[in-house]
Protein backbone atom coordinates (compact mmCIF):
# COMPACT_ATOMS: atom_id res chain seq x y z
CA UNK A 1 0.00 0.00 0.00
CA UNK A 2 1.72 3.22 -1.15
CA UNK A 3 2.17 6.34 0.97
CA UNK A 4 0.95 9.47 -0.78
CA UNK A 5 2.39 12.93 -0.14
CA UNK A 6 -0.44 15.43 -0.53
CA UNK A 7 0.16 19.21 -0.33
CA UNK A 8 -2.53 21.62 0.73
CA UNK A 9 -3.62 23.83 3.59
CA UNK A 10 -5.22 23.66 7.01
CA UNK A 11 -8.29 25.76 7.85
CA UNK A 12 -9.83 25.81 11.31
CA UNK A 13 -12.34 28.68 11.61
CA UNK A 14 -15.84 27.23 11.82
CA UNK A 15 -14.48 23.76 12.63
CA UNK A 16 -13.82 21.99 15.95
CA UNK A 17 -10.28 20.59 15.69
CA UNK A 18 -8.96 18.64 18.65
CA UNK A 19 -5.66 16.97 19.45
CA UNK A 20 -5.90 14.23 16.85
CA UNK A 21 -8.12 15.63 14.10
CA UNK A 22 -8.03 18.72 11.90
CA UNK A 23 -9.52 19.88 8.58
CA UNK A 24 -7.19 19.68 5.54
CA UNK A 25 -7.78 21.08 2.05
CA UNK A 26 -5.64 19.46 -0.66
CA UNK A 27 -4.45 21.71 -3.48
CA UNK A 28 -6.09 19.26 -5.89
CA UNK A 29 -9.50 18.23 -4.54
CA UNK A 30 -9.54 15.18 -6.87
CA UNK A 31 -6.35 13.71 -5.47
CA UNK A 32 -7.98 11.45 -2.87
CA UNK A 33 -10.23 9.88 -5.47
CA UNK A 34 -7.34 9.43 -7.92
CA UNK A 35 -5.30 7.81 -5.15
CA UNK A 36 -8.14 5.40 -4.40
CA UNK A 37 -8.75 6.86 -0.93
CA UNK A 38 -12.43 6.99 0.00
CA UNK A 39 -12.20 10.36 1.75
CA UNK A 40 -15.31 12.37 2.55
CA UNK A 41 -14.96 16.00 1.48
CA UNK A 42 -17.06 18.98 2.44
CA UNK A 43 -18.51 21.37 -0.14
CA UNK A 44 -15.24 23.30 -0.23
CA UNK A 45 -13.04 20.23 -0.76
CA UNK A 46 -11.84 19.81 2.83
CA UNK A 47 -11.31 16.46 4.53
CA UNK A 48 -11.35 15.80 8.26
CA UNK A 49 -8.08 14.03 9.05
CA UNK A 50 -7.54 11.31 11.61
CA UNK A 51 -3.98 11.66 12.85
CA UNK A 52 -2.36 8.25 12.74
CA UNK A 53 -1.03 6.43 15.84
CA UNK A 54 -2.25 8.94 18.45
CA UNK A 55 -5.43 9.57 20.44
CA UNK A 56 -6.15 12.77 22.38
CA UNK A 57 -8.44 13.06 25.37
CA UNK A 58 -11.99 13.63 24.21
CA UNK A 59 -13.22 17.22 24.07
CA UNK A 60 -16.65 15.93 23.06
CA UNK A 61 -17.88 12.40 22.40
CA UNK A 62 -21.47 11.33 21.84
CA UNK A 63 -21.95 7.55 21.98
CA UNK A 64 -24.20 5.93 19.35
CA UNK A 65 -27.90 6.23 20.19
CA UNK A 66 -27.13 8.60 23.08
CA UNK A 67 -28.03 12.27 23.50
CA UNK A 68 -25.40 13.00 26.14
CA UNK A 69 -22.01 14.35 25.07
CA UNK A 70 -19.17 13.01 27.21
CA UNK A 71 -15.86 14.76 27.86
CA UNK A 72 -12.54 13.90 29.43
CA UNK A 73 -10.62 16.35 31.68
CA UNK A 74 -10.67 19.47 29.56
CA UNK A 75 -7.39 21.13 30.48
CA UNK A 76 -5.43 18.27 28.92
CA UNK A 77 -7.94 17.66 26.12
CA UNK A 78 -7.94 21.30 25.02
CA UNK A 79 -4.18 21.54 25.57
CA UNK A 80 -3.56 18.89 22.91
CA UNK A 81 -5.78 20.71 20.42
CA UNK A 82 -4.15 24.06 21.12
CA UNK A 83 -0.67 22.60 20.65
CA UNK A 84 -1.64 20.94 17.36
CA UNK A 85 -2.90 24.25 15.94
CA UNK A 86 0.21 26.07 17.15
CA UNK A 87 2.41 23.42 15.53
CA UNK A 88 0.56 23.90 12.25
CA UNK A 89 1.17 27.66 12.39
CA UNK A 90 -2.00 29.16 13.87
CA UNK A 91 -1.97 31.88 16.53
CA UNK A 92 -4.64 33.88 18.34
CA UNK A 93 -7.06 30.96 18.25
CA UNK A 94 -10.42 31.70 19.85
CA UNK A 95 -13.11 29.12 20.48
CA UNK A 96 -16.79 29.14 21.33
CA UNK A 97 -18.00 27.21 24.37
CA UNK A 98 -18.65 24.11 22.23
CA UNK A 99 -15.06 24.10 20.92
CA UNK A 100 -15.77 25.64 17.53
CA UNK A 101 -12.95 27.93 16.39
CA UNK A 102 -14.31 31.45 15.88
CA UNK A 103 -11.05 33.22 15.02
CA UNK A 104 -7.44 32.34 14.16
CA UNK A 105 -4.43 33.92 12.49
CA UNK A 106 -3.83 33.36 9.64
CA UNK A 107 -7.03 32.10 8.00
CA UNK A 108 -5.14 29.09 6.65
CA UNK A 109 -1.64 27.62 6.84
CA UNK A 110 0.33 25.61 4.33
CA UNK A 111 1.05 21.99 5.02
CA UNK A 112 1.10 18.47 3.67
CA UNK A 113 0.03 15.04 4.79
CA UNK A 114 1.41 11.56 4.28
CA UNK A 115 -1.40 9.05 4.02
CA UNK A 116 -2.17 5.54 2.77
CA UNK A 117 -5.90 5.08 3.34
CA UNK A 118 -9.10 6.53 4.78
CA UNK A 119 -10.96 4.99 7.69
CA UNK A 120 -14.57 3.79 7.71
CA UNK A 121 -15.73 7.36 8.46
CA UNK A 122 -14.00 8.76 5.38
CA UNK A 123 -11.14 10.40 7.30
CA UNK A 124 -7.70 10.12 5.68
CA UNK A 125 -5.48 8.45 8.29
CA UNK A 126 -2.47 10.74 8.14
CA UNK A 127 0.77 12.07 9.46
CA UNK A 128 0.40 15.85 9.36
CA UNK A 129 3.11 18.42 8.66
CA UNK A 130 3.43 22.19 8.61
CA UNK A 131 4.79 24.01 5.57
CA UNK A 132 5.95 22.43 2.33
CA UNK A 133 7.75 19.12 2.14
CA UNK A 134 11.53 19.78 2.21
CA UNK A 135 13.20 19.49 -1.23
CA UNK A 136 15.60 16.79 -0.01
CA UNK A 137 12.65 14.53 0.82
CA UNK A 138 10.15 15.65 -1.81
CA UNK A 139 8.79 12.98 -4.07
CA UNK A 140 10.00 12.87 -7.66
CA UNK A 141 7.59 10.73 -9.69
CA UNK A 142 9.26 7.72 -11.25
CA UNK A 143 8.26 4.18 -12.05
CA UNK A 144 10.03 1.04 -10.94
CA UNK A 145 10.66 -1.89 -13.28
CA UNK A 146 7.27 -3.53 -12.88
CA UNK A 147 5.28 -0.32 -12.47
CA UNK A 148 4.55 -0.87 -8.77
CA UNK A 149 5.23 1.32 -5.78
CA UNK A 150 8.33 0.53 -3.75
CA UNK A 151 6.99 0.56 -0.18
CA UNK A 152 9.50 -1.86 1.28
CA UNK A 153 11.83 0.82 2.50
CA UNK A 154 14.30 1.66 -0.26
CA UNK A 155 13.47 5.34 0.13
CA UNK A 156 12.85 5.82 -3.60
CA UNK A 157 9.86 7.87 -4.66
CA UNK A 158 7.79 6.18 -7.33
CA UNK A 159 4.54 6.89 -9.14
CA UNK A 160 1.30 4.98 -8.64
CA UNK A 161 -1.45 5.91 -11.05
CA UNK A 162 0.51 9.03 -11.95
CA UNK A 163 0.64 10.23 -8.33
CA UNK A 164 3.92 10.57 -6.41
CA UNK A 165 4.42 8.25 -3.47
CA UNK A 166 7.11 8.26 -0.81
CA UNK A 167 8.81 6.07 1.74
CA UNK A 168 7.85 7.21 5.24
CA UNK A 169 10.76 6.45 7.54
CA UNK A 170 11.52 7.31 11.14
CA UNK A 171 13.36 10.61 10.39
CA UNK A 172 10.32 12.01 8.58
CA UNK A 173 7.98 10.57 11.20
CA UNK A 174 9.78 12.68 13.81
CA UNK A 175 8.93 15.88 11.92
CA UNK A 176 5.20 15.18 12.06
CA UNK A 177 2.65 16.83 14.33
CA UNK A 178 1.71 13.32 15.47
CA UNK A 179 5.17 12.62 16.85
CA UNK A 180 5.45 16.11 18.34
CA UNK A 181 2.26 15.75 20.36
CA UNK A 182 3.30 12.30 21.58
CA UNK A 183 6.74 13.56 22.62
CA UNK A 184 5.09 16.29 24.72
CA UNK A 185 2.89 13.77 26.50
CA UNK A 186 -0.28 15.42 25.21
CA UNK A 187 -1.74 12.34 23.49
CA UNK A 188 -1.84 8.59 24.00
CA UNK A 189 -0.30 6.13 21.56
CA UNK A 190 -3.06 4.17 19.83
CA UNK A 191 -1.66 1.87 17.18
CA UNK A 192 -3.50 0.07 14.40
CA UNK A 193 -2.40 -2.85 12.29
CA UNK A 194 -1.62 -0.88 9.12
CA UNK A 195 1.07 1.18 10.85
CA UNK A 196 4.59 0.19 9.79
CA UNK A 197 6.54 -1.69 12.47
CA UNK A 198 9.57 0.66 12.51
CA UNK A 199 7.29 3.67 12.98
CA UNK A 200 5.36 1.95 15.75
CA UNK A 201 8.56 1.07 17.58
CA UNK A 202 9.84 4.65 17.36
CA UNK A 203 6.52 5.99 18.68
CA UNK A 204 6.49 3.43 21.50
CA UNK A 205 10.00 4.47 22.52
CA UNK A 206 8.99 8.13 22.60
CA UNK A 207 5.91 7.24 24.65
CA UNK A 208 8.11 5.58 27.24
CA UNK A 209 10.34 8.67 27.40
CA UNK A 210 7.36 11.00 27.89
CA UNK A 211 5.93 8.73 30.59
CA UNK A 212 9.22 8.56 32.49
CA UNK A 213 9.43 12.36 32.40
CA UNK A 214 5.82 12.65 33.70
CA UNK A 215 4.89 14.91 30.80
CA UNK A 216 1.32 16.00 30.18
CA UNK A 217 -1.16 13.15 30.56
CA UNK A 218 1.43 10.87 32.14
CA UNK A 219 1.48 12.85 35.38
CA UNK A 220 -2.17 11.89 35.98
CA UNK A 221 -2.71 8.74 33.89
CA UNK A 222 -4.39 5.82 35.73
CA UNK A 223 -5.04 3.53 32.75
CA UNK A 224 -2.75 0.72 33.90
CA UNK A 225 -2.55 1.53 37.62
CA UNK A 226 -6.33 1.39 37.78
CA UNK A 227 -9.05 3.41 39.46
CA UNK A 228 -12.28 3.06 41.40
CA UNK A 229 -15.16 4.41 39.35
CA UNK A 230 -17.45 6.27 41.73
CA UNK A 231 -19.51 8.43 39.41
CA UNK A 232 -19.97 9.49 35.81
CA UNK A 233 -18.85 12.99 36.72
CA UNK A 234 -15.56 11.57 38.01
CA UNK A 235 -15.02 9.84 34.66
CA UNK A 236 -15.50 13.12 32.81
CA UNK A 237 -13.68 15.57 35.08
CA UNK A 238 -11.02 13.68 37.04
CA UNK A 239 -9.86 10.41 35.50
CA UNK A 240 -7.15 10.53 32.84
CA UNK A 241 -7.32 7.27 30.90
CA UNK A 242 -6.78 5.92 27.41
CA UNK A 243 -9.48 7.53 25.20
CA UNK A 244 -10.33 4.18 23.61
CA UNK A 245 -11.19 2.83 27.06
CA UNK A 246 -13.05 6.04 27.95
CA UNK A 247 -15.23 5.80 24.83
CA UNK A 248 -16.17 2.20 25.57
CA UNK A 249 -17.04 3.16 29.16
CA UNK A 250 -19.15 6.08 27.93
CA UNK A 251 -20.98 3.80 25.50
CA UNK A 252 -21.59 1.19 28.21
CA UNK A 253 -22.78 3.64 30.86
CA UNK A 254 -25.05 5.38 28.33
CA UNK A 255 -27.07 2.17 28.12
CA UNK A 256 -28.12 2.65 31.76
CA UNK A 257 -30.55 5.56 32.00
CA UNK A 258 -30.52 5.56 35.82
CA UNK A 259 -27.20 7.44 35.97
CA UNK A 260 -25.40 4.54 37.60
CA UNK A 261 -21.62 4.08 37.33
CA UNK A 262 -21.74 0.33 37.92
CA UNK A 263 -19.21 -1.76 35.98
CA UNK A 264 -21.28 -4.93 36.21
CA UNK A 265 -21.40 -6.41 32.73
CA UNK A 266 -18.71 -4.13 31.27
CA UNK A 267 -16.38 -6.93 30.16
CA UNK A 268 -19.30 -8.74 28.52
CA UNK A 269 -20.14 -5.49 26.72
CA UNK A 270 -16.54 -5.24 25.47
CA UNK A 271 -16.65 -8.83 24.25
CA UNK A 272 -19.78 -8.03 22.24
CA UNK A 273 -18.17 -4.89 20.82
CA UNK A 274 -15.31 -7.10 19.59
CA UNK A 275 -12.32 -4.74 19.41
CA UNK A 276 -9.79 -7.15 17.94
CA UNK A 277 -6.08 -6.60 18.60
CA UNK A 278 -2.73 -8.21 19.16
CA UNK A 279 -0.16 -7.44 21.80
CA UNK A 280 3.52 -6.74 21.20
CA UNK A 281 6.05 -8.18 21.55
CA UNK A 282 4.10 -11.26 22.73
CA UNK A 283 1.99 -11.37 19.57
CA UNK A 284 -1.13 -12.52 21.40
CA UNK A 285 -4.22 -12.18 19.21
CA UNK A 286 -7.24 -11.37 21.35
CA UNK A 287 -9.96 -8.82 22.14
CA UNK A 288 -9.95 -5.72 24.32
CA UNK A 289 -12.19 -7.44 26.89
CA UNK A 290 -9.39 -9.88 27.80
CA UNK A 291 -7.03 -7.02 28.68
CA UNK A 292 -9.47 -5.21 30.97
CA UNK A 293 -9.56 -6.17 34.64
CA UNK A 294 -12.70 -5.41 36.65
CA UNK A 295 -13.18 -6.11 40.33
CA UNK A 296 -16.21 -4.43 41.81
CA UNK A 297 -15.82 -0.72 41.02
CA UNK A 298 -12.09 -1.04 40.27
CA UNK A 299 -10.97 -1.11 36.65
CA UNK A 300 -7.57 -1.23 34.98
CA UNK A 301 -6.01 -2.07 31.63
CA UNK A 302 -3.50 -4.90 32.06
CA UNK A 303 -1.25 -3.94 29.09
CA UNK A 304 0.43 -0.60 28.39
CA UNK A 305 -1.20 1.25 25.45
CA UNK A 306 1.97 1.15 23.33
CA UNK A 307 1.97 -2.65 23.55
CA UNK A 308 -1.48 -2.93 21.94
CA UNK A 309 -2.12 -2.96 18.19
CA UNK A 310 -5.77 -2.77 17.17
CA UNK A 311 -6.97 -4.42 13.98
CA UNK A 312 -8.16 -1.71 11.59
CA UNK A 313 -11.81 -2.17 10.62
Amino acid sequence: MPVYSIPGSYKVVGASPDGDSVRFYPDDRTIFERAGLKARLNAHGGAQLRLDAIDALETHYTPPRSKHTWRQPQALARGAGDELLAYLGFTGVQRAEDGTVTAAQPDSTRGYILTRFADVYGRPVSFAYAGDRPPDTAAAPQQDADGDADEAGSGRAVAVGGLPTVHLGVPELKRSANYHLLSMGLVYPTFYSKLYVDLREALAKETDSARRAHKGIWEQDVTNHGFDLKSRDQLETELVILPKLFRRLAEFLSLDETGSASLTGFRAFLAQHDDQLFTVPAGQSTGLDTLVRVRGSHLRLAVAPEHIVFIEK
